[in-house]
């Protein structure tokens, strides 16, 4: 989520509407792509419908000016731009492709963007979104939550966060490789030259001094 600079528009996602969000690896199992980002406008209480069919939508920030709008698209591994204003509104461009499923994005005070990458992207998870009737059958015949979630991250925790431009351009990448440290990061937020990480499956708080 993230609130326009005069605090009147609210930027967000739905994630699904077939499941609830924590049931993410029932998403990424079924190919779901019934994903949306909105906007809710405070003062006229009117919700907005921007983008559809996203698969599986999730952190969601907004450019310094204001001129374009992020989405991460959390199963296709991407984060998805959306011009907001100028000769582009309305146009949809590809901001980056990443090596893992991006969750939260925040944006700092240079107007850069920190990602945080909950997992990589393991052969067997590209293997699975590329043949969607794996998913289905593995959805059919039930699954072990914990060992199919180690499977598409690599059969091992790997925290990374990583730092892009406003041009999409990887400008810094920091990583945990054997999440001895952290591990299914989830939000990273740069406060006072500082790095605030957390995670959604994880009860720990972590901070990285810049």
């Amino acid at each position: 989520m993230d609130i326009s600079e005069d605090a009147d528009v609210i930027y967000f996602t739905d994630s699904t509407t077939i499941f609830q969000r924590r049931q993410f690896m029932l998403v990424l199992l079924g190919g779901d792509k019934t994903g949306r980002l909105m906007k809710y406008h405070k003062s006229t209480k009117e919700v907005t419908i921007l983008l559809r069919d996203l698969a599986f939508p999730n952190g969601v920030a907004l450019s310094k000016d204001g001129s374009f709008v992020l989405v991460a698209e959390t199963a296709t591994c991407r984060i998805l731009q959306l011009w907001l204003g100028g000769p582009k509104a309305g146009q949809v461009d590809t901001f980056a492709v990443l090596p893992g499923f991006p969750d939260n994005i925040r944006r700092n005070s240079e107007g850069h963007f920190w990602v945080a990458l909950h997992a990589k992207r393991s052969p067997f998870a590209k293997w699975v979104s590329s043949n969607p009737w794996v998913g289905k059958a593995l959805l059919k015949i039930g699954f072990n939550f914990k060992q199919l979630h180690t499977s598409f991250a690599g059969w091992k925790p790997h925290a990374a966060a990583v730092k892009l431009s406003d041009k999409g351009e990887i400008l810094e990448v920091l990583e945990d490789c054997d999440g001895k440290t952290l591990k299914f990061i989830s939000e990273v937020e740069e406060k006072d030259g500082k790095l605030w990480i957390a995670s959604v499956l994880m009860p720990f708080i972590g901070i990285y001094g810049l």
